[in-house]
């Protein structure tokens, strides 16, 4: 079976992706290019996407879950569990990067009409980028609904 390899950095490893792409072309119309792992991925890893390359497989390959089909939708996610080299990736088995972790000591920040106050809280669950999560103050105890922040703060409040 073909498959196209990525390398280099982040930016210049989603250029690669999108130069190989346009130059990977399946060796029939019906064939599938699906994007495996070049390596083992661990659950928690970052998937980069020099750890990846486009793989065919013909039109009448059904896999056992419904599978990843895009390269771009793997680069820069976190592996849920054990993706193994040569083998399509599960749509369930990638998530989004968590930026915050459950009782990890995060900030929590208030800002409405000018006034901004920050606090120390422990969140109650994971959460990825814009995610609504339950926070709780460490100062007072009470439990609020925040949106996690791309630098990792809670924002709260009604300009959440």
């Amino acid at each position: 079976m073909g498959h196209t390899t990525f390398g280099g950095g982040l930016a210049g490893g989603l250029a690669a992706l999108v130069l190989a792409l346009a130059g990977a072309a399946p060796s029939r119309a019906t064939d599938l290019l699906l994007p495996v792992p070049t390596v083992t991925i661990y659950a928690g890893d970052v998937i980069k996407p020099g750890m990846l390359r486009l793989q065919t497989y013909p039109e009448s390959f059904k896999a056992r879950t419904a599978v990843i089909d895009a390269p771009m939708a793997i680069a820069g996610r976190t592996a849920r569990r054990m993706l193994l080299p040569g083998e399509p990736v599960p749509v369930n088995a990638v998530e989004d990067p968590r930026l915050v972790s459950r009782n990890v000591a995060t900030q929590i920040v208030f800002e409405e009409q000018g006034l901004l106050i920050t606090a120390v809280g422990s969140p109650l669950q994971n959460g990825g980028l814009g995610e609504t999560i339950r926070v709780r103050n460490a100062d007072t105890g009470r439990i609020v609904l925040g949106t996690v922040m791309a630098d990792g703060r809670i924002r709260t409040g009604a300009g959440q």
